[in-house]
């Protein structure tokens, strides 16, 4: 089984631990042999820290995997002395995405306690402070493009861009011109959205878009019990593999233009399945069913 459209998958369940993040080399080293196993040709690309992007493509390559738009996170309410270095870190990664021969990269904020402790509500908001991550988002965004890459804006529980008020301040305020959609539908169906209906506003702008499930029982489970973000992933199983939850992808599909040619990215962040590599394979499986996606 293989899959051969423009379909790629995060290594996040490799990757990703309740209080770990491991980009390690031979992580991801394992994580590409996992998913070339499960099937999936292309893998959401970020470059281990002390690893040149031609060895990093390399190692792509001798497990069958091309790379597909990975993902820039920046603390985007940092004091003005600090903005130089997000600017930095912007430029830099976007340039090695652009090596790699991507045109498209995810753009999101970083989480803050704030929202970690009380997910997907817009705990804390401030209209000062949305007004200042926009401001920084549209500076980043414009050196992600100056790199010849397009910045996809990806929504995410936890960051100050987490609502669909602050989802559409955003893109309402930020030219289209540096600015692309990089919609993720499980982030969006838990802070209590239609992720179709939010596409479909900005449909245009979607040049990548994250395919994510979640179970809808879990996130009121979590929300009862007063669940921080690790505990809804971790314990409550808010995430699932597309297909076995609650977001209707039929719809996500049809609300994309008839013309979209971007990148579809699975994410399972953490398996629901009792091992990542069950987990991935019930992706790939999902990923086949879905004639929309033209895979073959």
């Amino acid at each position: 089984m293989t899959l051969s459209s423009k379909v790629a998958v995060n290594p996040l369940p490799w990757i990703l631990g309740r209080d770990t993040w491991d980009l390690s080399l031979a992580t991801v080293t394992a994580a590409a042999a996992g998913i070339s196993d499960a099937g999936f040709t292309a893998i959401h690309a970020d470059v281990p820290d002390g690893t040149s992007v031609a060895d990093y493509r390399a190692l792509l390559s001798d497990h069958g995997l091309r790379p597909a738009p990975g993902y820039i996170a920046g603390e985007f309410d940092v004091a003005a002395s600090e903005l130089p270095a997000l600017i930095d870190m912007a430029r830099r990664r976007a340039g090695q995405q652009a090596e790699l021969g991507l045109t498209e990269v995810f753009l999101a904020s970083q989480l803050y306690p704030e929202r970690i402790d009380v997910p997907a509500e817009g705990a804390g908001f401030e209209p000062g402070r949305l007004e200042l991550v926009i401001e920084r988002i549209a500076a980043v965004a414009e050196v992600i493009t100056a790199e010849g890459v397009t910045p996809c804006f990806h929504p995410h529980v936890g960051s100050w861009i987490e609502t669909e008020h602050e989802i559409r301040a955003l893109l309402e305020a930020v030219d289209a011109a540096i600015l692309s959609f990089g919609p993720d539908t499980g982030h969006m169906f838990w802070a209590g959205m239609d992720p179709a209906a939010v596409i479909a506003s900005y449909a245009e702008r979607v040049r990548a878009i994250h395919l994510k499930d979640v179970h809808h029982a879990a996130v009121q489970r979590a929300r009862a019990q007063h669940e921080n973000y690790s505990g809804a992933a971790f314990t409550e199983h808010v995430w699932t593999e597309p297909g076995r939850g609650d977001v209707d992808f039929d719809a996500v599909f049809a609300a994309l233009p008839r013309s979209y040619d971007g990148w579809f990215v699975v994410e399972v962040d953490v398996p629901d399945l009792p091992t990542k590599e069950e987990s991935t394979a019930e992706s790939a499986r999902w990923i086949l069913a879905q004639p929309t996606l033209g895979v073959g």
